[in-house]
């Protein structure tokens, strides 16, 4: 239109950044996560779902220089413009969002430092099942078998990105793979 040619607006993030995004919501929106893992269909497990995966990539760029850090915190505002625009759509107006984003924020670097807790107490997973039923599933009752899916399941995504070459994932290239099975079905 004419406006787009009188007025260039500049687009707000990286393509790498928006493929990356487009990669976790993808992975966090696999059925089996919630039809057999017992992850609460709701905009709030969802939410959950995206916050486990972006956590496995911001855990890994945390360490790795400056371009890697710019690289996250954009990731993290897509998040959050993400979650912003899903929050209108369903009807939430400005003073609900006002009181909504921070508390989805607070959620966020809580949830963070839970699982990082959890992946860094070496037990049988225990501590990470724990943060795993207070976050992930805390309007659900999770049986033990999706607990420990999912614990495993955040261990080895973690690992798996861990592995990965930088340049690769800054390029916003990822595969996650396959949800897990509950343990009486297969594993991952």
């Amino acid at each position: 239109m004419i406006f787009s040619k009188l007025f260039k607006t500049r687009q707000m993030f990286d393509d790498n950044v928006q493929a990356l995004y487009i990669e976790t919501v993808k992975q966090s929106r696999h059925t089996r996560f919630y039809l057999d893992l017992e992850v609460a269909d709701t905009v709030e497990g969802r939410f959950d779902m995206i916050i486990l995966h972006i956590f496995t990539i911001m855990r890994r760029l945390k360490s790795e220089g400056e371009n890697a850090e710019t690289f996250s915190q954009a990731l993290f505002d897509l998040l959050f413009m993400d979650m912003d625009q899903n929050l209108r759509e369903l009807g939430v107006g400005d003073m609900g969002l006002a009181r909504r984003v921070p508390k989805m924020a607070e959620a966020f670097y809580g949830r963070i430092k839970a699982y990082e807790e959890g992946l860094s107490t070496p037990d049988d997973d225990t501590v990470l099942k724990a943060a795993l039923d207070r976050n992930l599933y805390r309007n659900t009752e999770a049986s033990n078998e999706s607990l420990q899916a999912m614990a495993t399941y955040l261990r080895n995504k973690c690992n798996q990105v861990d592995k990965m070459d930088l340049d690769t994932l800054l390029k916003g290239q990822i595969k996650f793979g396959e949800p897990p099975l509950k343990t009486s079905q297969g594993s991952d």
